[in-house]
């Protein structure tokens, strides 16, 4: 790792250490806000249903009022999807203007468009991470998201990113060969990215579960193992999902998570578009505090990984000792002689033990700056 990406590394280190104590010391704020820049897609995967053929880029002076909005709103990360939004033309711009309001920024993409000399604009943009959902090993009639067409983009990913990247397997009743997820999987982990694996969802969001030939290879690519806090290894919300059973669980979309679409308008997420359907400008505390406390019936059997991401925030600062202890007691499932890096002894100082996290926690957010 050359000295740039290791300082990058650091600094983005920093500032997820920053997120996570904000979300600890205040839920009156949004964690994640996603926005689409741009509907229009440049494939047509045949599961898809959050892209259209003709749609315009939004005005690059609108999408920059409505990150400035969403800064005002407190938010900590900022995340671009789609449609596809590599397709917007000043998607640099918008990246720099997240980063400027002190967001950590992401970008989901299908990878098509990425050449070194992309990667490098993302790089001066300060891109913090890039995820790719990758369907397949040989394209097909479903996706054209496949390993053979994106190979040689990961390969330029591996040599000139400085921001960390993620790859998505996908599993589901679309997927011709489920072997492909662990193969896809394996070879992000070769190329030192990480992996991730998605169960495919009805057009609500909902559960399909998977039958036992697709359970297996779930598994296999858990098993390969992934950082202690990597949501879709060691939550209890992925697992009930690949079975087909409800999670119980507080959704927090609305509040926590915000999804924009094209128009300005906040939904709850990807999947339930229309509701509350309120303007971004007009989206302020009232509505945030509304959306906290509602109980939403799609939530037990929902697979939007990005809304119980932050949700586990909230339920982690509402009940940090078990929250805690889940985490650990399932990764020693899986490997008995693990033991808990340092930052996660830290964070038991700072937050948990009942002697010490009084001055310790103070001390922690003045450092990082934040304000209960």
């Amino acid at each position: 790792m050359g000295l740039r990406r290791r300082l990058r590394l650091v600094e983005r280190r920093y500032r997820e250490t920053r997120m996570f104590a904000k979300a600890m010391a205040s839920t009156g704020h949004p964690i994640l806000a996603q926005v689409i820049p741009i509907r229009r897609c440049n494939l047509a995967c045949a599961y898809c249903n959050e892209f259209d053929d003709r749609s315009a880029p939004v005005e690059t002076a609108e999408m920059l009022r409505r990150i400035d909005r969403l800064a005002e709103l407190g938010t900590t990360i900022l995340t671009f999807s789609g449609g596809e939004p590599t397709l917007h033309p000043d998607l640099d711009l918008l990246i720099a203007r997240g980063r400027r309001h002190g967001m950590l920024v992401t970008l989901i993409t299908n990878g098509l468009l990425l050449t070194p000399e992309r990667i490098g604009r993302l790089n001066n943009a300060g891109l913090d991470y890039l995820q790719i959902s990758i369907d397949n090993v040989k394209p097909d009639e479903v996706s054209k998201k496949s390993l053979q067409v994106l190979d040689k983009k990961l390969v330029w990913l591996a040599e000139h990113a400085d921001f960390a990247v993620t790859i998505n397997s996908v599993l589901g009743a679309g997927i011709r060969n489920p072997g492909d997820a662990h193969t896809i999987a394996v070879r992000a982990r070769g190329l030192g990215f990480g992996s991730t694996v998605g169960v495919i969802h009805d057009g609500e969001g909902q559960l399909r579960p998977l039958d036992p030939e697709r359970q297996g290879v779930w598994e296999r690519v858990i098993g390969l193992g992934g950082g202690l806090f990597s949501f879709a290894h060691y939550d209890r919300f992925q697992q009930n999902i690949t079975r087909g059973l409800p999670n119980d669980w507080h959704c927090r979309a609305g509040a926590r998570f915000l999804y924009i679409c094209e128009d300005g308008l906040v939904h709850y997420c990807s999947q339930q578009r229309g509701r509350p359907g309120i303007p971004l400008s007009e989206y302020g505390a009232a509505e945030m505090a509304r959306a906290f406390g509602e109980k939403k019936g799609c939530a037990p059997f929902c697979t939007i990984g990005c809304v119980h991401q932050t949700a586990m925030l909230d339920a982690f600062r509402e009940q940090p000792r078990e929250t805690l202890a889940g985490i650990l007691e399932r990764r020693k499932a899986q490997d008995p002689e693990f033991e808990p890096p340092w930052l996660v002894t830290a964070l038991e100082r700072a937050f948990l033990r009942s002697s010490q996290r009084g001055w310790i926690g103070r001390v922690a957010l003045r450092v990082l700056g934040v304000r209960r």
